[in-house]
């Protein structure tokens, strides 16, 4: 009986430690063929383009776009592109900006090999690949109120420690504009106070630290 062919796999990552031990890794599976490895968007668009990978992993924090923007462009370029996300993190929203992408899976960079491989394989058959944790976080998003973009920008200034007087005039808003988006805020993301909404925002991924 034929063996069937090797998967193949392109890597997009711009930590070339990492993509070179995750190819390595991936290499020693006998049914998965690394055929290509890409430091950043655009190189890895122009391979999936020229070596037709039967499934891409895209590290989600990889500039200058990050990895939301390479799905979404090898998705646009080729309809039925299999992606899966690799990701440090799991905040909720970048779960589900990645799926809202056209990602087919999401997976944690401290995954075992063998739930990359497994994870690989049910991409490769059409199928999703996101760990009871990553799926948990996205099922929470069903039926979650979604902030405005005018919101996320207020929510992005609270971060930043700003006072509402401060916020209005980053924004070119009156204040009392702002106390009402701040009232959504907490209305929307379930909270008692702003520092309350600030580590929600913090675990969801709506606002970064630092």
């Amino acid at each position: 009986m034929t063996e069937p062919a090797p998967i193949r796999v392109l890597i997009a990552d711009d930590h070339p430690l990492f993509r070179d031990g995750l190819s390595a890794l991936l290499q020693q599976q006998p049914s998965i063929a690394v055929v290509g490895a890409a430091a950043d968007g655009a190189e890895a668009v122009e391979l999936f383009q020229s070596l037709q990978p039967d499934v891409a992993l895209v590290d989600l924090r990889m500039p200058p776009d990050d990895g939301i923007a390479v799905v979404k462009a090898l998705r646009a370029a080729s309809p039925g592109a299999r992606v899966i996300v690799l990701s440090a993190f799991d905040a909720d929203d970048d779960v589900l900006r990645a799926i809202q992408a056209g990602a087919a899976g999401y997976l944690l960079k401290m995954a075992l090999p063998t739930e990359l491989a497994d994870a690989i394989g049910a991409v490769h058959r059409g199928q999703t690949a996101l760990p009871p944790r990553v799926a948990s976080k996205l099922a929470n998003h069903v039926g979650r109120p979604r902030l405005t973009g005018r919101q996320g920008e207020v929510l992005q200034l609270i971060a930043r420690g700003m006072t509402n007087q401060e916020i209005g005039d980053q924004l070119h808003i009156v204040e009392g504009t702002v106390k009402a988006h701040v009232k959504s805020i907490l209305e929307k993301l379930g909270a008692r106070d702003r520092t309350q909404a600030l580590c929600i925002a913090l675990e969801r991924g709506l606002v970064k630290a630092g």
